[in-house]
C-alpha cells in the first residue's frame, strides 16, 4: 500500500483550513506571483489615497487580488526581525497576529502569506456580514471583502521579543489595533495607486465570529471593502 506523505504547502494548508464542514467544498486558490509596477510614485498614490464607498460589483481578476493581499501583507523578505520571514507591514515583535480573511462570492478565505495562497475556510457569500449593519445595501456586492481578525495567540507566543507588554490585555490592544491600521494603510495605498476604491469600516462581528467558528483567542476586528469605483 502506498502511503501519500504531505509536502510542508500542503500540510499548512490543512491545518490552517477552518472546522467548518461546508469549506470542504472550496479548494485552495494559488494566487499568482504579485506583479507590481515599480513606476507607481508612492507619493502619487499619497496625493490620491481616499475612502471611496460608491463601489462597483465588477470582479478583480486573480492577478490584481493577488498584488492586493502582496501589498496589504505579504511577505517581502525571507529573513525579517527574529528570523521570521518579514511582511509588507509591521507587527509587534514581528508577531504578524493579524490574519486576513477574503470575503469573495463563492466564499471566505485565509490569505496565507508565506506561500500566498488563498485557504478556505468557509463555503457560502459573508460580504454582507463583512460590512455590518445598516451599511450593506449599496456596496453588499463589492467583489472583495476584507476582513481583519486577530489571533491573540500568536501576539502573546510571538518568537519574536517577549516583552511584558506582550501578556497585557491592553497593551495586546493598542499593539493589535495598530497593526490592523498599518495593514489596511497598505490596501489603501494600493488601491489608490491601481485607481481601486478601498473602505475601512465596521463589520458584524458577532456574526462573523460564529460563521467561521473562531476560537475565543480570535477576535475579529474590521472590514475592508475594496473594488473599482462606482461609475456615474
Amino acid at each position: 500500500m502506498m502511503i501519500h506523505k504531505r509536502n510542508k504547502k500542503e500540510s499548512r494548508v490543512a491545518s490552517l483550513s477552518g472546522s467548518h464542514p461546508l469549506s470542504q467544498d472550496l479548494q485552495p486558490i494559488e494566487l499568482p506571483s504579485p506583479a507590481l509596477d515599480r513606476n507607481k510614485s508612492i507619493v502619487k498614490a499619497l496625493q490620491q489615497r481616499k475612502t471611496i464607498r460608491e463601489i462597483s460589483e465588477r470582479k478583480l481578476s486573480l492577478q490584481v487580488l493577488s498584488n492586493l493581499l502582496w501589498a496589504a501583507n505579504g511577505v517581502n523578505r525571507k529573513k525579517g526581525p527574529f528570523g521570521i520571514p518579514g511582511r509588507t507591514a509591521a507587527s509587534a515583535s514581528n508577531s504578524q497576529e493579524i490574519d486576513l480573511y477574503v470575503a469573495l462570492q463563492e466564499g471566505v478565505y485565509l490569505y496565507d502569506a508565506l506561500y500566498h495562497t488563498l485557504i478556505p475556510v468557509f463555503a457560502g457569500d459573508l460580504r454582507t456580514m463583512a460590512i455590518g449593519h445598516g451599511q450593506a445595501d449599496f456596496v453588499a456586492k463589492a467583489p472583495v471583502q476584507l476582513i481583519y481578525i486577530v489571533d491573540v495567540h500568536k501576539l502573546s507566543n510571538t518568537s519574536g521579543y517577549q516583552e511584558p507588554g506582550l501578556q497585557d490585555p491592553e497593551i495586546q490592544k493598542s499593539y493589535y489595533y495598530i497593526d490592523t491600521g498599518l495593514i489596511a494603510g497598505n490596501v489603501y495605498l494600493y488601491a489608490a495607486s491601481q485607481g481601486l476604491a478601498s473602505w475601512f469600516h465596521n463589520c458584524n462581528k458577532s456574526g462573523l465570529a460564529a460563521k467561521l467558528t473562531l476560537r475565543a483567542d480570535q477576535r475579529v476586528l474590521f472590514g475592508h471593502t475594496v473594488g473599482y469605483p462606482l461609475k456615474k
